[in-house]
Order: C-alpha cells, then structure tokens, then sequence
C-alpha cells in the first residue's frame, strides 16, 4: 500500500465553505474512481487553516490510473475548475507515504 498524503492550506475564513462543497461534490466523485479513503482531518493546533486527505493505493501504477479516470470525469472537472476560481487555496503539498511493516495500514 501507498499513501497519498495531502495537504491544503486555504485563506483564513473559507475553510467551512470549501469543506460542505467538497463533503456534497468532490468526495462522492472521488470515491467513485479513487482508492480507499482514509480520512479527511483539520487542524486545530499549529498551522491553521488546513485540511489533511489520505488515500491509499495498492501502488503508485493504482493511484495514476484510477486518478486519470477520475480527471476525464466532467462532474469533476467542473467541481475543480468552480473550487479554483473561488481563489481560497493558498497552498497544496502532496507526499506520498509508505507503511511499516508493522504498521496497522498496509
């Protein structure tokens, strides 16, 4: 298993309106094309303002494949196109993570 791991970090103030648009637009698409989901969190504590997604992939060839799917998707090229032009993210930052054997995820 991988790991996608991402981070966005949005202009003070618009974190609860880009989260309701993603809980009833963006996540019921990625779920259809996307890997297993492993959380959506926010932080609370530090740096403020940001969201955290895990997903995980059975490989790095899973994720591109399925993520390719889901870009031909016209619901979701609309939902990102809408999400860009509301100029709220300030930054994205993408690692991609790999369990430890002993690791309850893998």
């Amino acid at each position: 298993m991988i790991i996608d791991h991402r981070t966005y970090t949005f202009l003070p103030g618009t974190l609860k309106r880009w989260l309701a648009k993603y809980e009833t637009e963006g996540l019921p698409i990625q779920k259809k094309y996307l890997g297993e989901f492993l959380g959506l969190f926010t932080t609370e504590v530090g740096n403020l303002h940001q969201v955290v997604f895990m997903w995980g992939y059975e490989s790095m060839g899973d994720r591109e494949q399925r993520r390719a799917k889901m870009e031909t998707d016209p619901e979701w090229q609309k939902f990102i196109e809408e999400i860009w032009s509301m100029g709220i993210i300030q930054a994205q930052e993408i690692k991609f993570l790999r369990p430890a054997s002993f690791s309850p995820l893998k």
